[in-house]
């Protein structure tokens, strides 16, 4: 009996599905099935995975119809208690899948668990060890260019990156799956806010790791795809997730963030772009509903407000 489905979203991904797929093919644990889920390529990536690894299930979207409704699509496919979503730019170490399993077994409220990214070109360094998000609307990855050697215990995170994390299957269908409006970036966020509200925990195991290049499919760090698409969802992400009074509470925080971020990529020359993104997070939340609040969950509201401002310190002192 099968215990995992792992899903990878491929975007002419040719260049990097090699490294990938043979990493899973040699795992210690191999009571799981691969679906990938190609998005249009025009690289000839989807027919060279069909032709060499027959083990593998193929998916094909006719366009590029986003990561969420990529892994969304192999999240209904999957059969099994849970779902490992994988970039197509990783190589996973062999306990890779063995140690997610274990972890994510082992703690019944546990949503998710994020994996040890480590940088492809030094894996010394860390890529992504799960995310934390603030009041001041900011996003941010655990460790990020930091010594790997120095986040090797477990602990609490705000969300995993879906880059490299495995899900409980039945939690998606109490909170609903990824959140196509968002297409890409913080949708991993959101969908951890929305297990947090409802009780869950999401968890770093930094025994799972996973070398990663990063910004495959877009292509850089800074370009004007993930910036439009990471402002314009970062008000998105306030918007459905915190009810009124909560925005208010944060509003100076949200304030000086957005403020911070626009003059910070201002000096790296998309002023406009964020901008831009901004205007079009505004208009989505007049297009979509905010997440019921429910009088159960209270004390999980009150928990994650204490954890946004904790977040705050925490990034100021960098770790």
């Amino acid at each position: 009996m099968q215990t995992a489905t792992v899903v990878i979203p491929n975007l002419n991904g040719m260049r990097y599905l090699k490294g990938c797929l043979d990493s899973l093919m040699t795992q210690s644990r191999q009571d799981f099935s691969v679906i990938l889920i190609d998005n249009g390529s025009t690289d000839g990536s989807a027919d060279y995975v069909e032709s060499h690894y027959p083990e593998v299930a193929v998916y094909r979207n006719r366009t590029n119809e986003g990561f969420c409704r990529a892994v969304n699509a192999g999240i209904r496919m999957a059969k099994t208690p849970y779902v490992i979503l994988l970039n197509n730019d990783t190589v996973c170490e062999t306990s890779f899948v063995e140690e997610l399993v274990a972890a994510i077994e082992k703690e019944k409220n546990c949503f998710s668990c994020a994996s040890r990214m480590v940088r492809m070109d030094d894996p010394q360094r860390m890529d992504d060890g799960g995310d934390y998000y603030c009041a001041l609307g900011w996003a941010y990855a655990l460790g990020k260019g930091k010594p790997a050697a120095r986040y090797d215990r477990r602990r609490e995170i705000f969300s995993a990156c879906a880059g490299a994390a495995i899900y409980r299957r039945a939690v998606f269908d109490e909170i609903g799956l990824f959140d196509e409006a968002h297409f890409a970036y913080l949708e991993d966020v959101d969908v951890a806010y929305r297990a947090r509200i409802a009780g869950y925990r999401n968890l770093y195991i930094p025994e799972a790791v996973v070398r990663h290049v990063g910004s495959a499919a877009s292509g850089s760090l800074y370009n004007e795809f993930k910036i439009r698409h990471s402002s314009r969802n970062s008000i998105y992400l306030i918007y459905k997730n915190m009810p009124w009074p909560q925005i208010l509470l944060n509003l100076p925080f949200l304030a000086a963030g957005f403020l911070i971020k626009t003059i910070f990529f201002a000096g790296k020359g998309y002023f406009k772009e964020y901008v831009t993104g901004l205007g079009k997070g505004i208009r989505l939340c007049g297009k979509s509903g905010k997440v019921k609040v429910r009088r159960k969950n209270l004390i999980n509201y009150f928990r994650i407000q204490w954890e946004l401002w904790a977040n705050i310190v925490r990034r100021m002192m960098d770790f």
